[in-house]
């Protein structure tokens, strides 16, 4: 029971991550537009290397989730702690690096490392949830809606903690507003269950609607202005001055 768990937290924590890359990631490569604004190699690599440094973030997150609803505080306070400040001390020691940051599509890198954490703690939840003894169609809901706003909260943190650029500069941005918005997000996903499945399900679909409203009022916005890295250009005058339709094509 305990591996048909893991496989289907797999399964369903793949699928929700790998999806929003490539729909919402992909929607900046080619041929989705002329010129593929980021290196794809590297996009993978970022995944791959957020679906690793999800497992300590995991166990993290399930000893929150168990916290909470005892009333825990210490134990949330350091569980809390662990899970958002490590996770952006992990995208910001990537995009200071020289391997992701040096070609101007670190913001790419970034949401596909912040989408494989998303990957594993989706895991972890719906694994532990399908192994409870205690499983029903109420809480196999209330672990879906969490995994949901978990993907949600994962990728717009980890817009909000991308550098401003000084042509917003109205605009709060950086690794602390992004640990203070999965903060309180990551703290309403694990308080909703301590008033019963309806109160799980209906904290995490408002996170995850408030988290999935930020980005795409953030996310977006950002990821538009970025140019394609220069190797990536046919020459090195600049990008072709095509028409780029972000929508999928049926190439």
């Amino acid at each position: 029971m305990v591996q048909l768990s893991l496989t289907l937290g797999a399964v369903v924590g793949i699928a929700l991550s790998a999806g929003y890359v490539w729909y919402e990631v992909g929607r900046y490569a080619a041929p989705q537009v002329p010129v593929s604004r980021f290196d794809e190699r590297k996009e993978m690599i970022g995944y791959t290397a957020g679906l690793f440094a999800g497992i300590p973030l995991a166990v993290a997150l399930l000893f929150l989730l168990a916290s909470l609803p005892l009333g825990e505080l210490g134990g949330v306070a350091i569980y809390l702690a662990v899970l958002v400040g490590g996770t952006e001390l992990a995208q910001w020691l990537i995009l200071k690096s020289v391997y992701f940051g040096s070609d101007g599509s670190g913001p790419f890198y970034a949401l596909g490392f912040r989408a494989g954490v998303a990957g594993i703690l989706i895991l972890a939840v719906v694994a532990q949830a399908l192994a409870s003894p205690s499983l029903s169609g109420a809480s196999l809901a209330v672990a879906l809606a969490q995994s949901v706003a978990i993907l949600f909260l994962g990728v717009a943190g980890g817009v909000l903690s991308l550098p401003v650029p000084s042509t917003d500069a109205g605009r709060r941005g950086g690794p602390g507003a992004g640990a203070a918005f999965g903060a309180v997000g990551f703290f309403l996903v694990a308080l909703g269950p301590a008033f019963g499945a309806a109160g799980g399900i209906v904290a995490a679909a408002f996170a995850a609607l408030v988290a999935a409203s930020m980005y795409r009022r953030l996310g977006r916005a950002t990821l538009d202005k970025l140019r394609p890295p220069r190797s990536a250009l046919p020459s090195d005058d600049d990008e072709p001055e095509r028409p780029s339709g972000f929508g999928r094509t049926d190439e």
